[in-house]
């Protein structure tokens, strides 16, 4: 039987080690300290339980890992990716924001687009929505998803990856940005100088996919607003919780990379050139 491995045990990591053991599939949930998380949904009475076993002290190859750690923290588990790893372990990065990929050299691995929304309160998951997974048509991920079919985790092949990765950059750009900056939750969308934010920033990020030649149609700003819509009210995202809890946030790999591109490009983009300098300076200490 095929060895699983998810790296970080919050809420992305958990709900995809949980879907994937309750699909009877051989899993290691490996975090900072051993202990347990528990996953909760609103609505339904049922929780689910798990082993968080230390990732220091874990030494079984594993065939498949899941990094789901923030990308802030990325450079430090990589050294442990590698001691777990044999030469065909396949490896998916689960995190916000693009170009994580440069930082590694190691074959076989792959970043994925993750629509899974939930928080990590202590050591307690609420899992809000999705547990989706949008990964590059290609022998690695054709048989990863063969090995996950009927599970939970719907993962997905596409043809079309990049569009699937820009479209989610987007989708992070104006609801992250808006959050963390505001320190409030999904909540803030329903205000109309917001949402005119929000709009703003997703069409200067369409100018910038555009000019690395991922085109999108201008339906795609109501597409990515219906989206924002759909979440619950008081819904934080993951840079919002970050700027609660004063820890480093992923601006890096969405706006800093869509910032950079701007620069390359030399594009006029004043909302996300505001945007990414505000944050920059949120974290000033």
């Amino acid at each position: 039987m095929k060895k699983f491995g998810v790296i970080g045990p919050g809420a992305v990591g958990s709900v995809i080690a949980e879907s994937l053991l309750q699909h009877g599939l051989q899993v290691h949930l490996l975090g900072r300290n051993a202990g347990e998380v528990r996953i909760e949904r609103k609505g339904q009475l049922a929780e689910s339980t798990l082993l968080v076993e230390e990732l220091s002290r874990f030494e079984t190859t594993l065939d498949y890992i899941f990094i789901t750690v923030k990308g802030t923290q990325l450079s430090a588990v990589l050294p442990f990716v590698e001691k777990l790893s044999h030469e065909n372990t396949v490896t998916i990065i689960c995190q916000n924001g693009y170009g994580q990929l440069e930082q590694i050299t190691m074959p076989h691995t792959y970043q994925a687009v993750v629509y899974i929304s939930g928080q990590k309160k202590d050591q307690t998951i609420t899992h809000f929505r999705d547990r989706k997974l949008i990964l590059p048509e290609n022998e690695d991920t054709i048989a990863l998803h063969q090995l996950v079919e009927g599970s939970d985790l719907d993962i997905q092949i596409s043809p079309h990856y990049l569009h699937d990765i820009w479209f989610k950059l987007l989708v992070n750009l104006g609801i992250n940005s808006v959050t963390a900056l505001s320190r409030n939750t999904a909540i803030v969308v329903t205000n109309e100088k917001v949402r005119n934010l929000c709009e703003s920033l997703i069409k200067e990020g369409m100018t910038i996919a555009h000019a690395e030649g991922i085109h999108f149609e201008k339906s795609t700003v109501q597409a990515i607003m219906d989206i924002y819509d759909g979440y619950p009210p008081h819904m934080g995202t993951s840079m919002y919780y970050d700027q609660l809890n004063r820890n480093p946030m992923e601006i890096d790999y969405i706006q800093g990379f869509l910032y950079r591109k701007s620069q390359k490009h030399h594009l006029d983009t004043p909302h996300v050139d505001t945007v990414y300098s505000l944050l920059v300076a949120s974290e000033i200490r």
